[in-house]
Parts: structure tokens; sequence; C-alpha cells
């Protein structure tokens, strides 16, 4: 959902992207320092039970991971392993936050929630993980009503308001969370299993009309009557 907007926001982000690799540092390594501070702040802070100072720090430092992909275009330093160096720091960074929730839940006795913040855990990769696997046998799945920037957004925005004291606010989008995500991956493979689905019928198609084909020459071949 949140894709549509991503032009744009590429867009605002090309002059910081100039003027951080003035700076000097590689795309490789924001993406890196990036996922760590993530990491760090998810890993220490939330189980701590400091949701609304874990959520800063991460919002921080997922704001700072999203230039090097501005960094990457403005130096001509796009590269294949830096997109996958990116898409699993991004793996990376959704599990520490989720198991961050998770630890901290449960050490405020809010042991459903922690295993509703699990759920989402595990939603997450399998999501993430559909859409990887179905691009690689060849299919498209840009599809999902739960994308891992609308899932960030809702369990960040949540955490940080439960640390400031709002009540339930967590509770709501987490459970949101769980529901979304899996009709996220129904979604996916209903789509998969729909091209699936087609490329079988063409293929069948084809070898349909190919049968009709080979048989043809073997009438054209066949010996004329002697006179």
């Amino acid at each position: 959902m949140l894709n549509k907007i991503r032009p744009g926001l590429e867009r605002a982000l090309t002059p910081v992207g100039h003027a951080v690799a003035r700076i000097g540092p590689s795309p490789n390594a924001i993406t890196v320092v990036g996922t760590l501070g993530v990491a760090a702040g998810a890993l220490v802070l939330f189980p701590l039970g400091e949701f609304f100072w874990g959520t800063m720090v991460i919002t921080a430092f997922v704001l700072f991971d999203m230039l090097d992909g501005a960094v990457a275009r403005v130096t001509g330093k796009i590269s294949k392993f830096g997109a996958f160096l990116d898409s699993t720091m991004d793996r990376v960074a959704d599990a520490a936050i989720f198991s961050g929730l998770m630890i901290g839940l449960y050490r405020d006795d809010r042991e459903l929630l922690a295993g509703v913040a699990l759920y989402c855990l595990v939603a997450g990769v399998v999501v993430s993980y559909a859409k990887a696997r179905a691009e690689g046998l060849g299919y498209t799945c840009n599809v999902g009503i739960a994308e891992r920037a609308e899932r960030l957004i809702v369990a960040l925005v949540a955490a940080g308001f439960d640390g400031l004291g709002v009540p339930f606010i967590l509770a709501v989008a987490l459970w949101a969370l769980a529901a979304l995500s899996t009709i996220t991956i129904g979604q996916r493979f209903a789509t998969v299993y729909a091209q699936a689905k087609d490329a079988a019928t063409s293929g069948d198609q084809a070898k349909s009309d190919g049968g009709a084909d080979e048989s043809a020459p073997a009438r054209d071949s066949a010996p004329e009557p002697r006179p």
C-alpha cells in the first residue's frame, strides 16, 4: 500500500543522499549501521519496558537506514549485493523489533499479548518469504494489505503510545497486525496459485497445439499411390 508513495519519497530523499554521499559512508555501511541501531533499540530498551524510548531510537535508525538507497542512486553504487544485503537486514530488523516487544510484554506479565507478538513475527517472515519465493519462481506477488512498511508503522506507533501510558492501543495494534498479516499471506498464496494455474493451462494448450502440428507432416509425407 505504501509502495505507491515510494517514488515520491525517493525524490524527496535525493538531496539528503547527495549530502550524505559527500560525507563518505557507503550504502552498504548505512544499511548495516541502521540495522544494528534498530536491533539495539529493540533488544535493549523494549525488554526493559521502555517502549516509548525504544520506539524513538528505532525510528531514528529506520529513517537513517532509508538513506542507503538514496546514496546508492546518487553515487551510482547500485548493486545486486546491495539489494540482497538490504532485504536481509530488513528481516533482521523486523525480527529484533517483534522479539523485543515479545520479551518486554512477557516481562510485564502480558503473556497472551507476547504470544500475539510472536505470531506477528512468524507471520511477517512468511509474508516476506512468500513474495521472495514467488519472484524466484518467476511469478509476481506485489499484493497484500499488510506489507513490511505498514506492519512496521503500526507496531512502532502503538508501542510508542503504549510507552506513554495509552491503554489497549498496543493490544489492538498487535491483534490487528496478526489478522492483517494472515490475510496478506492468503492474498499472496491466492495470487501465485492463480498464476501457476494459468501457466499450467497455457502449457497444456501449447502441448495440444503442438501435437496437432506434428501430425500434419506425417500425412503430407505418406507415399503416393503407384500408377
